[in-house]
């Protein structure tokens, strides 16, 4: 049986961290809380500076502390270094962990939680609480439709990605186990319905709450490497929240026939009108071994080389995937084509959900463009991910 309880807290301002903080204390106030800032000079690795409370003044040795590193590898030894003082406690002990809006958290919590060889894993010692993610939500509603400026996200490689604004807004969203919005001072309340909806639409697994009462939210269990892991895949299936709520709404799209890259590019405007945010994954006739990802925030579409469709005779590749890619690869298993599959989740403001699919419908492929197989496909101008957009 593990021996602690780790609780991850982020937030998209410093305020709105604090006051999710300070709630988790007042619900457990014996929980030992490090929080985590990044000083990122533009160097191979951010300086990670970790500050521990404890109510009960026993900070494990470390601290205050600051030091260059991978911040995975740093907290995941601090995190370790605690256990002797949380080992004195007589009841299984929280940890509250305080991320900046710098680390891009599912990546960033899959790598934290990785299984070592040869050495101690976080999972040998604690169980993954919830995920709390703090919105405030002017500065929300600000960031996911900025697509001019980029922040840099650091995953949990070492890396750092340079992002738009919008793309970091939603990836934090899309981490959480429980969302919550505070009423602060001067903030609308329409505004923060809205911003409510657009959360809950952007993450229909997590719990969502306008009190800043994590209690108030419901129960939740937290995730874990493997399911971080399974949400980090190129093939998955985004969770997609039923119903119009003050005007946001989600459409999903698929199909299992490949799309004509050329027809697809003409489509673009008409299916992205009103989109705030869209993911999925494509089967591109031109490149039809590979996955093509397809994420979008605000005004920005971004479509990328994601790995290969799984096959038969693959043994090292499905023993690589996760078991939810597995599953859903055996779930949706076509004799001929196999994994493959197109599936986007729009989410959006008063979207045309029959205008959307009637578009991508028009960019598949025809019956006699699809019996011209592989090699007759690999002729078609591919305007979107060819270097000189002809194909």
């Amino acid at each position: 049986m593990t021996e602690c309880v780790l609780c991850v807290v982020s937030g998209n301002t410093p305020g709105v961290r604090g006051s999710v903080v300070d709630r988790l204390l007042h619900l457990r106030p014996s929980s030992m809380v490090l929080a985590v800032s990044l000083d990122d000079a533009g160097g191979r690795y951010p300086v990670v500076q970790r500050f521990v409370t404890d109510a009960r003044a026993q900070t494990g040795g470390i601290g205050a502390r600051g030091g260059s590193g991978d911040p995975a590898v740093i907290l995941r030894q601090d995190l370790l270094s605690l256990l002797p003082a949380l080992r004195e406690r007589a009841k299984r002990p929280h940890v509250v962990l305080t991320l900046p809006g710098e680390l891009d958290l599912l990546p960033f919590l899959a790598e934290l939680w990785r299984p070592r060889l040869g050495g101690s894993s976080l999972a040998d010692h604690f169980e993954p609480g919830p995920v709390v993610i703090g919105l405030e939500a002017a500065p929300f509603l600000e960031h996911i439709g900025c697509v001019h400026r980029t922040v840099r996200l650091w995953d949990g490689d070492g890396h750092a990605a340079s992002v738009t604004l919008a793309e970091a807004a939603a990836r934090q969203v899309e981490a959480a186990d429980t969302l919550l919005l505070p009423a602060l001072t001067g903030t609308d309340a329409r505004l923060r319905r809205g911003v409510a909806a657009l959360a809950g639409h952007l993450n229909g697994r997590a719990s969502l709450s306008t009190s800043m009462d994590p209690a108030a939210a419901g129960p939740v269990g937290g995730g874990g490497w493997q399911e971080w892991r399974g949400r980090l895949e190129p093939v998955s299936v985004p969770f997609t929240r039923r119903g119009r709520h003050e005007g946001v709404e989600s459409v999903l799209w698929r199909s299992r026939r490949p799309l004509h890259p050329g027809r697809l590019a003409d489509a673009l405007a008409p299916v992205m009108n009103g989109v705030v945010r869209s993911r999925g994954h494509l089967w591109l006739s031109c490149r039809p071994n590979t996955v093509i990802t397809w994420r979008s925030a605000g005004a920005h579409l971004a479509l990328q080389e994601s790995g290969e469709w799984l096959c038969d005779g693959a043994p090292d590749a499905w023993a690589a995937a996760s078991p939810q890619r597995r599953t859903l690869a055996s779930w949706f298993w076509d004799g001929y084509y196999g994994e493959r599959r197109n599936e986007i989740v729009f989410t959006g403001v008063d979207l045309d959900a029959l205008g959307i699919r009637s578009a991508l419908d028009t960019a598949l492929l025809t019956d006699a463009e699809l019996a011209l197989g592989k090699e007759g496909w690999a002729t078609f101008p591919d305007p979107l991910l060819s270097t000189d957009g002809t194909g």
